[in-house]
């Protein structure tokens, strides 16, 4: 393992702004299995018990493109899988949809979540992702 380097911050949470932060949680709630820890007004959030991710929603939000071509998508998730075709059936049933675009020859495939973030879905046997 990699020493450990003396650092003056913690990652306290990720934020991710979105149109409706309680559909938000609930998406990602199914997706990744984790509790939503609080959900009140414009922020949500869900947690594995080490990390957290708020979902604050936003006047006037506008979701990413894809694909991306200019810059908009600032970020995204990637998400380890067993199987791609079964995944992809869960999410889009919780509420993601697949864009027509799909790069990747198979080894991961590109889902949005319900505010329009495209996240990755990746085979946890596709070499460089353990």
């Amino acid at each position: 393992s990699a020493p450990t380097v003396a650092a003056p911050a913690s990652l306290g949470w990720i934020t991710i702004d979105c149109d409706d932060a309680a559909a938000q949680a609930t998406f990602y709630r199914e997706a990744l299995g984790w509790e939503i820890t609080f959900s009140e007004g414009p922020y949500s959030g869900i947690s594995d018990g080490t990390i957290t991710i708020e979902f604050n929603a936003v006047e006037g939000y506008r979701p990413p493109q894809w694909p991306d071509t200019g810059g908009s998508k600032q970020f995204h998730l990637e998400l380890m899988v067993d199987d791609l075709d079964q995944a992809a059936e869960t999410l889009i049933a919780a509420g993601a949809a697949q864009p027509q675009f799909q790069p990747g020859e198979g080894r991961f495939r590109v889902l949005t979540d319900p505010a329009g973030h495209p996240f990755c879905i990746i085979r946890r046997d596709v070499p460089g992702t353990d």
